[in-house]
């Protein structure tokens, strides 16, 4: 090929990328178009990872182009420059093309498998936010109030909780965990989990993952609570794992659970809260969880 065959190519990428840019600015500017309604509603379960789905999403085209024009340009500026050399430095540098190129390929399939991987993990949570919202609406039924997503902007850094819970037997922090189960050790089970006191055992090991997020979370709630009613009002988290079989062998400050077993949690004490309470609270989280617009 010669000189203005690679720049026929160059310039038909080039061109290509920018219609693909072109389209995806078109699609990011009819998301500001007047929308009939204008209203903003409640947040759903899993709003915060449906967001960063959708900012993915945005993204995902430059992400695909990206990881394959990257490697034709090097291949194409590399064709050409062997091109302009003797033909005795030509093997040599063509040998070491193909060492480059092999490399940019390498780390633009990281690059995308990676982004493709983070995707599919907020899809996983986000359908496991699904799951516990669902288990919650009977909870909706019996007289509690149930909200998801509840943003604390204030707090250093700023967190989202995943869903709480507000009735006369308690304010109760949920926090879901979505985990892929693994290949499990000898002697355990695949489906289940174990909560020890201390620490969580998995099929395959232990850790302490989102205990001390759910902790954290509701000790804030705590906080904020007291600035509401005036009062100190416990605030219970829960660590809900979808999909799994949840043991207590020991409670700890953050119970851990299966969806279906929260009811049981959240059933157990007496009267906390009035109602008068529960509607000053209520009202409050519900402002702050009324933001998604169309």
């Amino acid at each position: 090929m010669n000189y203005s065959g690679y720049a026929y190519l160059v310039g038909y990428l080039l061109l290509y990328f920018a219609i693909v840019a072109g389209i995806w600015m078109w699609r990011l500017n009819r998301r500001q178009e007047r929308p009939p309604v204008a209203e903003k509603l409640l947040r759903a379960p899993g709003e915060a990872l449906r967001r960063r789905i959708e900012a993915f999403d945005d993204t995902l085209l430059f992400h695909l182009v990206g990881s394959a024009l990257v490697p034709l340009l090097v291949m194409v500026s590399g064709l050409w420059i062997i091109e302009q050399l003797t033909p005795s430095a030509r093997l040599w540098s063509l040998i070491g093309l193909m060492v480059v190129l092999a490399a940019v390929l390498y780390v633009s399939g990281w690059w995308l498998m990676k982004t493709l991987n983070k995707r599919r993990d907020h899809y996983l949570g986000y359908f496991g936010e699904r799951v516990v919202g669902e288990t919650l609406e009977a909870l909706q039924a019996k007289g509690f109030r149930v909200f998801h997503g509840v943003p604390a902007s204030e707090a250093t850094p700023p967190f989202d909780i995943d869903h709480l819970v507000i009735g006369s037997s308690g304010i109760f922090v949920i926090e879901t965990k979505t985990r892929r189960k693994q290949k499990a050790r000898p002697g355990f089970e695949e489906h289940k989990i174990i909560f020890d006191g201390q620490q969580l055992v998995y099929p395959w090991g232990e850790d302490f993952h989102g205990l001390n997020q759910a902790r954290d979370h509701a000790l804030w709630l705590e906080t904020w609570v007291v600035q509401i009613l005036g009062r100190r009002v416990p605030v219970q988290p829960i660590l809900v794992f979808p999909g799994w079989w949840v043991e207590e062998h020991a409670v700890g400050t953050v119970r851990v659970a299966n969806p279906k077993q929260i009811a049981a949690i959240v059933l157990r004490n007496g009267p906390v809260v009035t109602e008068e309470q529960i509607d000053l609270l209520a009202k409050q989280i519900e402002a702050r969880c009324r933001d998604v617009e169309f």
